[in-house]
């Protein structure tokens, strides 16, 4: 049990900051559901917390992740839940390196009611982002909940995939430079927008897309200058900064200048109070690489048609190990994970 989880005991009734990523929902982790378990001789398992676990197969490596989803409006600007539930459990398997999923599993609970149509154009969904993804669903299961038991509909998705490869969240060293791979807050900021129906005056879409593709142009880079990798999901970038700089004992210093934010989710995040830094995301990866191979990568990444606006953000350094720094360009602070779930400074 780290540190962090020591130091921040978890409540006697959860409550929703549990499940919006950071530092709550890993002493959670920590704390519960992985205490004795998961162990995997010579690979990794529950008790690593990264986004998959790895068992040895041979000369080679198997990955296993799953994933559960909820959304709210199950349909939003750029995707919907079966998009994200397919795109969510492919990224997982490619933050561990593994990026030809073999295949899929998808477990529905639906409410009693719920719109035979509207599950009709999900599948729809599904289908179609695993046909992008380059893998499909071959196995489930189907519960009916009654009425009022439940909102709507929540997906569980597992998947699988071999890897020659396996890489890390933890294994950033000073020296290190972070790349992420577009623009920041847009998933979270969108579905937000669509939540509450904000009358904005710009668009905000998701970013929600199968990133397999984009992290292997990157990791075939010669000289295997990819040293750790994370989706900023929960927690945006600022959670997946955090937990990677903690768990490689390093210290991490962002540019913030540097960090691409699209017009239109710095504009939101200004309007509601919302740093674009700690917002979700579902089509980004960061990167921590080696600083021989950043030009190679950045040139892969920006190859690729969802890694153009890719960019180098910040470095690690051997100061304050498991700190996020951020240097404005006015001056410096300390990069905070949020605390729960984030709402909109105005309804």
């Amino acid at each position: 049990m780290s540190d962090l989880a020591r130091l921040r005991p978890v409540d006697d009734r959860i409550s929703l900051k549990y499940g919006a990523g950071g530092r709550a929902m890993r002493a959670l982790i920590e704390q519960i559901f992985a205490d004795g378990l998961g162990d995997v001789p010579g690979g990794v398992g529950l008790a690593a917390m990264d986004d998959g676990a790895v068992i040895p197969l041979g000369d080679r490596w198997l990955v296993l992740t799953t994933d559960s989803h909820v959304v709210k409006p199950r349909r939003f600007p750029g995707g919907d839940i079966g998009r994200l539930a397919v795109a969510g459990t492919v990224n997982d398997l490619a933050m561990m390196g593994a990026t030809e999923p073999l295949a899929l599993t998808c477990a529905a609970i639906v409410e009693e009611g719920f719109p035979r149509a509207e599950l009709e154009q999900i599948w729809a969904s599904i289908r179609a982002t695993c046909v992008e993804a380059g893998t499909t669903v071959v196995t489930g299961d189907t519960k009916v909940m009654g009425k009022g038991e439940l909102d709507g509909l929540a997906l569980n998705t597992t998947g699988v995939a071999i890897t020659s490869r396996y890489v890390r969240d933890c294994g950033l060293a000073p020296g290190d430079l972070l790349i992420v791979t577009g623009t920041v807050g847009d998933h979270g900021l969108a579905v937000m927008a669509a939540r509450h129906a904000l009358a904005l005056e710009f668009e905000l879409r998701s970013d929600v897309a199968p990133v397999n593709g984009l992290v292997r142009a990157a990791l075939a880079v010669d000289g295997g200058g990819v040293v750790a990798m994370k989706d900023p999901t929960r927690g945006g970038l600022a959670s997946a900064l955090a937990e990677m700089a903690g768990k490689s004992r390093v210290g991490v210093e962002v540019h913030e200048p540097a960090v691409p934010v699209s017009d239109a989710v710095r504009a939101a995040g200004e309007l509601l109070g919302i740093d674009p830094l700690v917002v979700a995301n579902e089509g980004k990866v960061v990167l921590g690489v080696r600083p021989a191979a950043v030009d190679a990568v950045l040139a892969a990444l920006r190859a690729h048609p969802l890694g153009a606006a890719a960019a180098v953000i910040g470095v690690c350094t051997d100061e304050r190990p498991g700190a996020v720094v951020l240097d404005t360009g006015f001056g410096r602070r300390l990069l905070s994970e949020a605390e729960g779930e984030l709402q909109p400074r105005i309804y």
